[in-house]
């Protein structure tokens, strides 16, 4: 989900809170022109709807450049959680959950996610998946808040997380049998037309369904059972709509990725949409969703269609990723390594330093950046494999063995952070 789009649904959650109370709100956090942030989160502005979103989103990018971060930073983070196993979007943590604490379904799946990757605090892991499983829709998939109607990208991520946690998804089932991927697709557009094989947020008051790109990069995630670090795959053929009922969530996956193909074909990025009663007419770039659908276009097979927009980003999004934070220019990380792009040379651009500079300084980082090509490097960088990689523990033996020389300092989905 882009940052954007995000901040906006919070900020909408918490306007209803007070006519609805969902099971699991963010508690009072400081506003933006508060100093004196929590002790290890990453990132300078508000962090009430997306500090757990975008702490999470840091350690993946950081796992995956073989960056260790530094242990408060990973405690923040545990200590967000509910003893539920929920996560909120961000909590005065000294407080323990209650009633009014508005569990998020999203900040807990990136939560799970980080905490896979990075192969510590596994009670973290298992609480968290207890507690996404215990509040599955009737229809399989998942809302952005516990009792909320499913939506594409809550479910995307969600089974993402449960994927990536070891979960045979097909046995995350309702009473009647409906699995996270019988959810996903009831937000499929069949095949034909400017739209076949995209996937809408959700269903309008009608129940029609509306092409939705950043629904459709989860969705496509969600459906080939992958996490937001997918890995560095070679290019398989080009992706085609499947026609028909009774598709398989690979299928599904692959339609979606048809059309987000199509849509990056013209300029390489996705628009975005401008907000009612802006003076600007003209849609704008929106470079969250269109690193979400690089990712989304690598995990599904086809990283060859992604080249045009990671060239655009390397251009036009450096400056969009250093305003917005630790969330976006982890984005821009997980589009490179998707893709096999230098994530430390991202358009003259050092991302890997830049993100580390938005936290704490990391315990250790090896170089040079595993996502460039490097003779004698395997092909595949994929996070897929459960816990530590190989390289991951070859950057921590070198990170230690040459003491400081390998540690890098920094001072500490874009405000919208």
């Amino acid at each position: 989900m882009s940052v954007r789009r995000r901040a906006a649904v919070l900020a909408l959650t918490a306007a209803l809170c007070g006519t609805a109370a969902p099971v699991a709100a963010a508690a009072p956090s400081p506003s933006p022109s508060t100093p004196d942030l929590p002790e290890g989160l990453y990132g300078s502005k508000d962090p009430t709807y997306d500090g757990v979103w975008r702490q999470s989103l840091a350690f993946l990018a950081q796992k995956i450049e073989l960056v260790t971060p530094a242990t408060r930073s990973v405690d923040w983070l545990v200590g967000q959680q509910c003893d539920s196993g929920a996560f909120a979007s961000y909590r005065d943590a000294s407080r323990p959950c209650d009633a009014e604490t508005i569990a998020d379904t999203n900040a807990t799946a990136a939560a799970v996610q980080a905490m896979v990757e990075l192969a510590v605090h596994r009670e973290v892991v298992d609480n968290g998946v207890s507690w996404l499983k215990s509040v599955q829709n009737e229809d399989g998939g998942w809302g952005y808040n516990p009792g909320s109607p499913s939506d594409a990208n809550s479910t995307g991520v969600v089974t993402g997380a449960l994927a990536r946690a070891g979960v045979p998804l097909a046995e995350v089932t309702t009473a009647d049998g409906r699995t996270p991927y019988t959810a996903l697709q009831t937000f499929a557009l069949p095949c034909g037309g400017e739209d076949g094989g995209a996937f809408a947020y959700q269903p309008d008051k009608d129940g029609k369904l509306a092409a939705n790109a950043d629904a459709t990069a989860a969705a496509v995630i969600g459906a080939m059972g992958k996490g937001m670090a997918a890995g560095n795959y070679n290019a398989a053929k080009a992706p085609v709509c499947h026609e028909g009922a009774g598709l398989t969530p690979e299928q599904s996956a692959q339609n979606g990725a048809s059309y987000l193909a199509k849509a990056l074909g013209g300029s390489g990025h996705l628009d975005l949409p401008p907000m009612p009663g802006a003076e600007e007419s003209d849609p704008q770039p929106d470079f969250g969703n269109t690193a979400d659908a690089v990712v989304a276009l690598a995990a599904s097979g086809h990283k060859d269609k992604a080249a045009d927009a990671v060239a655009y980003l390397e251009k036009h999004a450096l400056g969009w990723a250093k305003e917005g934070g630790p969330a976006a220019t982890a984005q821009l990380v997980l589009a490179a390594h998707a893709t096999g792009t230098d994530a430390r040379d991202f358009g003259g651009t050092d991302l890997v330093r830049q993100l580390n500079a938005t936290g704490p300084a990391p315990a250790a980082t090896a170089v040079p950046s595993p996502t460039a090509t490097a003779p004698g490097k395997p092909a595949d960088t994929s996070s897929d494999d459960e816990g530590l990689g190989l390289w991951w523990i070859i950057g921590i033996g070198l990170a230690f063995g040459a003491g400081v020389g390998f540690l890098l300092s920094g001072r500490r989905k874009n405000q919208q952070p």
